[in-house]
């Protein structure tokens, strides 16, 4: 089962837990996303996305902006912008390197999910789809091999606050993040490119 590797296989066996979890793919991993999956994943504000590099050294981002920043475009292809950030692209660059990816996508508002999303990914710096992320810089395009539905039952409740100001917004002004300005990094930081 290509979901499973043989470290997997030994503590489901050492637990009693194969059979569940090979009924757990059999009725809910799927490898194309279902409308139900494009609306969820457009009602999110953020998400985790973990990377590695070419060596397989892991490294897991935050990944956020308004509803619909990350979006799935076809049955098999998720679109979502990279932002002007730090400029450490390490993300990105661990996709450049290595382009197996693995998304969290989490709702603790309303009605607690979860869903995952592990596959390939892309960086596209020319993307005729940019145009539709209001801020992007580039855009990653991932093809999914295996998404499914976690339990939810760990999920704390939480209630949006505000928005954050720093998410690109058609027709406003973007805001800098303070740590731009501060001396120690002022004359590094370059310009923005959206």
């Amino acid at each position: 089962m290509a979901m499973y590797h043989q470290g997997n296989r030994d503590l489901q066996d050492a637990f009693g837990s194969r059979r569940l979890a090979d009924r757990l793919v059999e009725r809910l991993r799927r490898s194309a996303f279902t409308e139900e999956d494009a609306g969820f994943i457009a009602s999110c504000r953020f998400f985790f996305l973990a990377t590695a590099d070419a060596e397989g050294r892991p490294d897991c981002s935050f990944k956020g902006g308004d509803p619909g920043f990350a979006r799935v475009v076809a049955p098999d292809l998720l679109a979502f912008p990279d932002y002007d950030g730090n400029g450490m692209f390490k993300s990105l660059g661990n996709i450049s390197a290595n382009p197996h990816v693995g998304l969290l996508f989490i709702a603790m508002e309303d009605r607690p999910r979860r869903l995952r999303v592990n596959g390939t990914a892309r960086v596209v710096l020319d993307d005729p789809l940019m145009a539709e992320f209001e801020g992007a810089q580039a855009l990653v395009r991932v093809t999914p091999e295996d998404i499914f539905p976690n339990c939810p039952r760990n999920i704390p409740r939480y209630a949006l606050q505000e928005a954050s100001p720093y998410v690109p917004r058609c027709g406003e002004p973007r805001v800098e993040p303070a740590w731009k300005g501060f001396e120690i990094f002022a004359d590094v930081v370059p310009p923005r490119r959206a």
